[in-house]
């Protein structure tokens, strides 16, 4: 399944696009031997930011699921099988 939202693919490219900066901005932190407890900090930020966006492109994804001609229990495969992958 690909990503047919217009919103939903700005909105996921943006966040990526954030997380990268924060990555970027971390890596300059090691590299100015900034303190361990400010790195973790920013870590912890990128963790929670690339868990936001995968809840944002699983929600997307159930959306477009249930939009689909689908039976139920082909719908429920499929989201059970993007939830495992979260795991």
């Amino acid at each position: 399944m690909k990503l047919t939202d217009p919103s939903a693919r700005a909105d996921l490219l943006r966040r990526v696009r954030l997380i990268e900066g924060q990555a970027r901005g971390i890596a300059r932190m090691i590299e100015e031997e900034r303190d361990c407890s400010e790195i973790l900090q920013q870590l912890a930020a990128v963790r929670s930011a690339a868990h936001q966006a995968t809840v944002a492109l699983v929600r997307t994804y159930a959306a477009e699921c249930v939009v689909s001609d689908g039976s139920p229990e082909e719908i429920a495969d499929a989201l059970s099988v993007a939830l495992a992958r979260l795991a």
